[in-house]
């Protein structure tokens, strides 16, 4: 197992007033979201129409594409009733600071055997 490679991208109140940002690691765009207190991480391109999701909303704790609405789950990166899973990633937070790991987690790719 490969140990993880955090990366602060973000200070947590400044997350906390907007609800979601986004935050450039290396050449990966990813969109933070924090929904109900917790912080999600989400590639923020769209596996649909390549849409920014930061740019889209927050649902019933769903997060809202704004190119087709699709809703994605932020913990797993699922879309309710379709096949296609986003990419997610792994959070981190300490002593206010966000951090990530800028591998997407494997989950999503599994999920999509």
């Amino acid at each position: 197992m490969t140990a993880r490679e955090w990366v602060e991208v973000a200070v947590l109140r400044d997350l906390a007033r907007r609800g979601r940002t986004l935050v450039t690691v290396g050449d990966e765009q990813i969109g933070l979201f924090m929904i109900d207190g917790t912080v999600y991480a989400l590639r923020d391109v769209c596996v649909h129409k390549q849409r920014s999701l930061t740019k889209g909303t927050i649902l019933r704790g769903r997060v809202i594409c704004p190119g087709h609405q699709w809703a994605f789950d932020p913990a797993t990166g699922r879309a309710d009733g379709q096949d296609r899973c986003q990419p997610t990633y792994e959070v981190r937070v300490e002593d206010g600071a966000v951090f990530v790991d800028p591998r997407p987690r494997t989950l999503a790719a599994e999920e999509n055997r």
